[in-house]
């Protein structure tokens, strides 16, 4: 019987490098091949041969070991697109060493060669380089291009991934060359969204007008473009210069011309007494998350982990031309260290002593609650969306949006995850915090008047 070693004598040595050095050795001077791979580049006469290992490729990859099992002679041939065999070293390489070296421009043509051969663990490692890389400057820009290659491979993370990113920073899209290459499909999943963060309505509607002049889609295109805006949002005096002024407005007018009315009828009326006759909970009376000042406020918290900070702004109270006078006041306090009444310390005469606080409850909090409360509130509520900005990769980007609605007051997951106390982390800004609150009135329906 063997008796245990004692756990100080055990020792691990490690030579997995030197392994990966002679595999990538193999592969560069080609010993011990026995066989090779002729890549073909489809409509070109450009050939590239590399010698390989039938174990290897087996070992990584099943249709490489399907391939090869039903070969007839020690060449095997395969035909690739330009972009797939121009990075097709790559990936050869990978199956030997186990590491690859990424470009932007790299990534899904690597991705497919990933996919073709089933190659999952590069597959993933692929999608998470996009997923980390969209902020990236690139001069042709990248982020809509991998998103019409995850609508086509169905990679529902990378896709969703994508969308994020262009919705939460959609005005810098708009001056980018990116905006001109959106898809017709693309445009119109935008477009439904209630997230968007840009300056207002307006400003999405001009680029919307470019788009069209830019890509000169069809018809049913541009209807369908036109009656996602949300009209209602824009205020009455510049719907009525759109009309005029706008020449995609002046040729498809008949297309919205019943959103147009709807929105001027909105503006007009009370309310409350439209509410009695429309449906208001639908998208055309649904704000996205404007930055304007009538919808909100930034907030600049240099040294957030030093102490308690509170601000006041002010909105209007609705989007509707009726309440564009009336303003609410609100207030915010931000806390680093924020616990709830029921989570501070409290002195016990049992123990004569102060409870302890839970420290993983100590983390960054935001109020925000409306100065004074109103009966012009009666069929309207307010959800409130806080955004925080970061620097990523040298460009400043929305990072987070938290979302909590009129009836609850704090954000309950705001900033869970961040690490304030670090000079470096990712949601500061040179040792500032960059938010931005957002104040999105939402009308009811009320009881409906009989006819």
């Amino acid at each position: 019987k063997l008796e245990a070693l004692p756990e100080g004598s055990r020792a691990l040595i490690n030579h997995s490098l030197m392994l990966v050095q002679r595999l990538e050795a193999l592969l560069a001077h080609g010993n011990g091949s026995d066989m090779a791979l002729r890549v073909e580049t489809l409509h070109s006469d450009e050939v590239k041969v590399f010698q390989a290992h039938s174990l290897v490729l087996s070992l990584q990859s099943e249709v490489f070991e399907g391939l090869l099992q039903h070969r007839n002679s020690s060449e095997l041939i395969l035909r690739e697109t330009d972009d797939c065999a121009a990075v097709f070293d790559k990936f050869i390489r990978y199956l030997y060493c186990g590491e690859i070296t990424v470009m932007l421009e790299q990534a899904i043509p690597l991705h497919k060669l990933a996919s073709k051969y089933r190659v999952s663990a590069l597959q993933e490692g692929l999608s998470h380089y996009m997923t980390q890389h969209l902020v990236s400057d690139s001069p042709q820009g990248h982020v809509v291009s991998w998103y019409d290659y995850a609508m086509r491979i169905g990679d529902v993370g990378l896709r969703d991934s994508c969308l994020q990113y262009l919705s939460w920073n959609l005005s810098s899209v708009f001056q980018s060359v990116e905006w001109g290459a959106v898809s017709d499909d693309l445009l119109l999943s935008l477009l439904q969204r209630s997230d968007l963060i840009l300056q207002s309505e307006l400003e999405l509607f001009g680029a919307l007008e470019s788009w069209i002049g830019r890509n000169q889609p069809r018809g049913t295109t541009i209807e369908s473009a036109l009656r996602s805006v949300r009209y209602a949002m824009i205020p009455p005096e510049k719907l009525f210069r759109l009309q005029k002024q706008s020449l995609v407005l002046l040729k498809y007018h008949d297309s919205v011309r019943d959103l147009l009315f709807m929105a001027f009828q909105f503006h007009s009326a009370s309310p409350l007494q439209f509410a009695k006759y429309f449906n208001v909970n639908c998208s055309l009376f649904m704000p996205r998350n404007y930055l304007s000042p009538a919808w909100g406020s930034p907030w600049l918290i240099n040294n957030p982990t030093r102490d308690d900070r509170s601000m006041s702004f002010q909105t209007q109270l609705g989007p509707s031309g009726h309440d564009s006078a009336k303003k609410i006041t609100w207030n915010a306090l931000f806390s680093p260290r924020w616990l709830p009444v029921s989570l501070r310390r409290v002195y016990t005469a049992e123990h004569g002593a102060m409870q302890a606080m839970r420290a993983e409850e100590r983390r960054p909090r935001i109020i925000v609650t409306p100065a004074t409360s109103s009966v012009d509130f009666a069929g309207v509520s307010f959800q409130k969306t806080v955004i925080v900005a970061a620097r990523q990769q040298g460009k400043v980007v929305v990072r987070h949006v938290y979302n909590f609605h009129q009836s609850t007051e704090e954000g309950g997951d705001f900033m869970a995850q961040a690490d304030l106390q670090r000079l470096a982390s990712e949601y500061l800004i040179e040792s500032a915090m960059h938010l931005h609150i957002i104040i999105k009135p939402i009308y009811h329906s009320l009881i409906k008047a009989k006819k």
